[in-house]
């Protein structure tokens, strides 16, 4: 078990000794949940989340340790890193969804194949001829009309993919909601399930970010 640095003491899980009060190191792979008081759930009040944050900061802040050991200045540093990690991780829904899953070992770089989702393979299909099209006329320096209505094509099709990704961040939402009975009711099961469900969505939403994005960058070259 762990002890204080400066007393000895059980530090007692906090981030200030329980016996002396002194600032304690950081744990690698600390969990964002509990640097800021709250559950392994995906449903996050943003007021609270908020105001935990600020409420951590202000005691961590370097500016509350200038008149103390260099020791207990870096330690004030790293957990104010570590605390701004966690606050943006968290108050995102998406990022908060890949952070619960990465601690899992489920979103490990690599892990995933960017693969097209099988109902979507067709609309893919016509994007990437679109985009082809596209490219082939801007470096031909072909007509410009022609070149203007692909652009317009293109748009169209991003706009139609723009609107598969607010379906999927829709799905984690759901996922997210039916994550937080199954932590309520302790459902181990459920959760393990509800992981793989989560994990499917954020490929086919990267995916679908990715070819948005292309599209984008095709057209401000256009």
């Amino acid at each position: 078990m762990a002890t204080c640095w400066s007393c000895g003491a059980a530090p007692g899980g906090t981030r200030f000794c329980a016996a002396c009060g002194k600032i304690q190191p950081i744990s690698r792979g600390a969990d964002y949940f509990a640097m800021l008081g709250l559950p392994r759930k995906l449903t996050i009040d943003a007021d609270q989340l908020e105001a935990r944050f600020h409420q951590l900061s202000w005691k961590l802040h370097p500016d509350n340790f200038v008149r103390a050991s260099e020791h207990e200045r870096e330690l004030s540093l790293e957990s104010s890193s570590q605390l701004n990690d966690a606050f943006r991780t968290l108050r995102d829904p998406v990022s908060r969804v890949e952070y619960l899953l990465g601690q899992a070992g489920m979103r490990r770089e690599g892990q995933h194949k960017q693969q097209a989702p099988p109902e979507l393979l067709e609309e893919v299909f016509e994007l990437n001829e679109s985009l082809d099209e596209l490219r082939e006329a801007r470096q031909a320096g072909g007509d410009p009309g022609a070149r203007a209505e692909l652009g317009r094509r293109l748009e169209n099709e991003r706009r139609s993919f723009e609107s598969k990704l607010e379906l999927v961040d829709m799905e984690l939402e759901g996922l997210s909601s039916d994550w937080d009975r199954a932590v309520d009711a302790g459902d181990e099961a459920t959760q393990k399930k509800l992981m793989d469900r989560m994990n499917d969505a954020l490929n086919r939403r990267s995916y679908i970010r990715n070819l948005v994005q292309s599209v984008q960058k095709e057209l401000a070259e256009a």
